[in-house]
């Protein structure tokens, strides 16, 4: 499903330049090479000789916001859940897009099959009835992620009980509350995977203060985390803190590494605030932060 606000953010463009030329979006999303290794493959193409995993539909309790909530559960084709080592845990926010608009399940089928990655089991969660008041630095979802989530997840699956084996992955508002959720919960959730993360917002959905968590990271003591960062060279836009994804990407890379943390930084020329772009930066990041040594 392609989100009306990617063709919001386009238009806007269009009508503060008045020239469509200056909309800067590419006809063909480059697939970069990772910040960290060689160029990149597309993982993104169903092959006939790979084993497919399964997508399970699925509901749990969302005690911190007292309902139901869907989710969508990835295993791979080769799933055991006696297996000797466990699996890798990824866990993806906007879950439905990460089926359809950027094909997570076959990115991952063809990784593992390659012997890209540790096998893995991805959760994705359904933000579609309050998406902001989810994604935008909230404490109560990352008290789910955390406490519900988790918790249900390791239940009902094999896998990895170490922070380092778990991801968090999510584009815009979801790559921004990878990060939240990451840094409230340091000790469950090891790596962070942003794909132009709005790093832009306040605290608790607010606007101002603007790039609040990236104030925070740089306040705070070092935590254990790890990051790998994408984000479009198109990406231009101003919002309301007065920097543009690209901007403040950059300023959030930078506080990282002066602190010392381990991060990836990726700006793809020419790619913009679409599936698209995302698409094509998935398999490198999961190399990156799953890869068998």
């Amino acid at each position: 499903m392609i989100r009306p606000y990617f063709a919001t953010i386009v238009l806007s463009f269009i009508a503060i330049s008045g020239n469509i030329a200056c909309a800067q979006v590419p006809t063909k999303i480059p697939i970069a090479a990772s910040p960290t290794g060689p160029s990149a493959v597309d993982w993104t193409k169903e092959q006939t000789t790979v084993p497919k995993g399964k997508v399970d539909a699925l509901v749990v309790d969302d005690r911190q916001y007292n309902r139901k909530r869907k989710i969508w559960v990835y295993t791979p084709a080769t799933y055991d859940p006696k297996s000797a080592e466990p699996y890798r845990l990824l866990i993806s926010f906007d879950g439905e897009d990460y089926i359809k608009d950027i094909p997570a399940p076959t990115i991952l089928d063809n990784l593992i099959a390659a012997g890209k990655i540790h096998p893995t089991v991805q959760v994705m969660i359904d933000n579609s009835e309050d998406r902001l008041g989810d994604l935008a630095n909230h404490q109560r979802f990352a008290d789910f992620v955390a406490k519900d989530l988790l918790p249900w997840a390791r239940t009902n699956y094999h896998v990895a009980s170490e922070a380092d084996k778990v991801t968090l992955l999510g584009y815009s508002a979801g790559g921004l509350g990878a990060a939240y959720v990451a840094y409230k919960y340091p000790g469950l959730f090891g790596n962070v995977f942003s794909q132009s993360g709005a790093f832009w917002r306040g605290n608790e959905g607010a606007s101002s203060p603007s790039e609040w968590l990236t104030a925070q990271l740089k306040t705070s003591p070092k935590l254990n985390l790890r990051f790998y960062m994408v984000v479009g060279g198109a990406e231009t836009i101003k919002n309301s803190s007065g920097y543009s994804m690209t901007e403040t990407s950059a300023h959030l890379r930078d506080v990282l590494k002066a602190k010392g943390y381990d991060v990836a930084f990726l700006e793809v020329p020419g790619a913009g605030h679409m599936p698209e772009s995302w698409r094509a930066q998935v398999g490198n990041g999961l190399i990156h932060l799953f890869g068998k040594k």
